[in-house]
C-alpha cells in the first residue's frame, strides 16, 4: 500500500492538544479507545513497551507522552499507517521504532526482544459479523483477519516474566480474550467501560500478567459519561475520563 499524501490526512489534537497526530481523512481514525488503553498501562520510566497493531501511533504515543523515557516499539501491518506512525513520532519528538510486519510473522530481530508491557487494540469484529467498510485501511483495523488468540499468543511471547498485557476490546469478546490467555497469562483483571449509569458495558480493558497467579477479578464498570442520558449540547465525560482525554492523566485502576 502506498503512503498517504498530505491531502489524504488531517492533523488532529489528542490529550487536549498536547499531542498532534496525522490521520487519514478516510480510513481508520483513532477515537477515545486507544487513549484509554494507553492511560491504563502502569508503565515506569526506563521500561520497554510494544504495541501490536499500532496504526498511526495514537495509543503508544499517548503512553509515551504520559510516561517519560520509555523504549517504544510498534508493529503495524499496513505500510501507509506505519508511515504515519513514524511521522507522528518524529513531529511529537518521541523515539518510536515502527516495524512493518504481520504480528503472526514477526521479524527475527523483534522475536529476540522482550518487553515490560505489550498493548493492543485488536479489530473488534469477527469476520462476517459486521458491515464491511469501503476503505481497506478501516476494514483491516475493524474486521478481524488474525484470530484474537494469535494476538494474545504474540503478546505473551514478547513479554518479560511478570510483564503486563493490556487490551481494549468489545465486551462481547471477553470469552475469546480469556480463552486466549488460558495457560499463557494469569492475574487477569477486567475493567468494563460503561457509557452511562444504567447502561451495559460496551467495551472493556483486560489486564493480564505473564507468570501471574492472582485470582481473576472483574471490576465494577468505569462510567464514561455523567447522568443516565445526554441532556445538554456539551461534553459530559466523568471527571476521571475527562482527565485522561484532555490532560493525559492515568486511568484510575481499581486497587487489587
Amino acid at each position: 500500500m502506498c503512503g498517504f499524501s498530505d491531502t489524504d490526512v488531517t492533523c488532529d489534537g489528542f490529550l487536549g492538544g498536547r499531542l498532534r497526530l496525522w490521520q487519514p481523512r478516510r480510513g481508520y481514525r483513532a477515537g477515545v479507545d486507544p487513549v484509554l488503553l494507553a492511560a491504563a498501562v502502569p508503565a515506569r520510566a526506563g521500561q520497554a513497551v510494544l504495541e501490536l497493531g499500532c496504526g498511526a501511533g495514537a495509543a503508544i504515543l499517548c503512553l509515551g507522552h504520559r510516561v517519560p523515557d520509555l523504549a517504544l516499539t510498534g508493529v503495524e501491518l499496513q505500510p501507509a499507517y506505519a508511515g504515519l506512525a513514524r511521522r507522528n513520532a518524529t513531529e511529537n519528538n518521541r523515539d518510536l521504532q515502527v516495524v512493518t510486519a504481520d504480528l503472526s510473522a514477526l521479524p527475527a530481530e523483534l522475536k529476540a526482544r522482550q518487553f515490560d508491557h505489550v498493548i493492543a487494540n485488536p479489530p473488534y469484529y469477527k469476520t462476517g459479523t459486521h458491515t464491511g467498510a469501503d476503505d481497506i485501511g478501516r476494514q483491516t483495523a475493524l474486521g478481524e483477519q488474525t484470530p484474537l488468540a494469535l494476538w494474545i499468543d504474540a503478546a505473551a511471547r514478547r513479554l518479560k516474566p511478570k510483564g503486563y498485557l493490556h487490551v481494549i476490546q468489545r465486551a462481547d469478546r471477553l470469552p475469546d480474550l480469556l480463552s486466549g490467555c488460558a495457560g499463557r497469562l494469569g492475574s487477569i483483571e477486567v475493567l468494563p467501560l460503561a457509557p452511562r449509569q444504567g447502561r451495559a458495558s460496551e467495551l472493556l480493558i483486560l489486564r493480564a500478567r505473564k507468570e501471574g497467579r492472582a485470582a481473576f477479578r472483574l471490576h465494577a464498570p468505569q462510567l464514561m459519561h455523567m447522568g443516565r442520558q445526554h441532556d445538554r449540547d456539551e461534553e459530559d465525560y466523568c471527571p476521571e475520563i475527562k482527565a485522561v482525554l484532555r490532560d493525559g492523566a492515568a486511568l484510575p485502576w481499581p486497587v487489587s
